[in-house]
């Protein structure tokens, strides 16, 4: 057994540990922990130590990230995992198909965005006299602001 390995199956991974290995910075691994994404343990001097299984809780935030999930979002779906062990392809599999729906939907939502850009920023103004779906009398700004067309289906 490497270094590397034997590390990797010690249940107290110092936070520096954790910090090289999965590539994020020591006050991220703190800000996680603050939002409940990860837990650490203390040992007898009081030092923040991690279980392996964090990496891979790590792994599943960055990616999560990476596709627009918010941390809550995250969060909500991380504590469906048992937190003693190491979530497997499986559990990946399952987290991930409860953001295929969110991911859909943003998907759609870009492809609006793409198709109305050139000719509308879909803000409901009031003052382009030439847009095409120009705003008369503010009648959206009754009901919503912002961008509202581009919400639209």
């Amino acid at each position: 057994m490497t270094v590397q390995q034997k590390k990797l199956t010690e249940a107290n991974l110092t936070v520096g540990y954790v910090a090289k290995r999965s590539g994020v910075k020591v006050s991220t691994l703190h800000f996680y922990e603050n939002k409940g994404l990860i837990r650490s343990w203390r040992n007898n001097g009081n030092q923040r130590r991690y279980k392996p299984d964090v990496l891979r809780r790590i792994a599943v935030i960055k990616a999560a990230q990476a596709m627009g999930i918010t941390l809550e979002e995250i969060k909500q779906t991380l504590a469906t995992l048992p937190d003693e062990r190491t979530p497997t392809k499986k559990d990946w599999s399952a987290l991930s198909k409860q953001w295929q729906t969110q991911l859909d939907e943003r998907i759609a939502y870009m492809q609006r965005l793409r198709e109305r850009v050139d000719g509308c920023i879909g803000c409901g103004c009031l003052s382009m006299s030439k847009c095409p779906i120009y705003n008369k009398d503010d009648h959206l700004g009754e009901t919503q602001s912002g961008a509202i067309l581009l919400e639209r289906d």
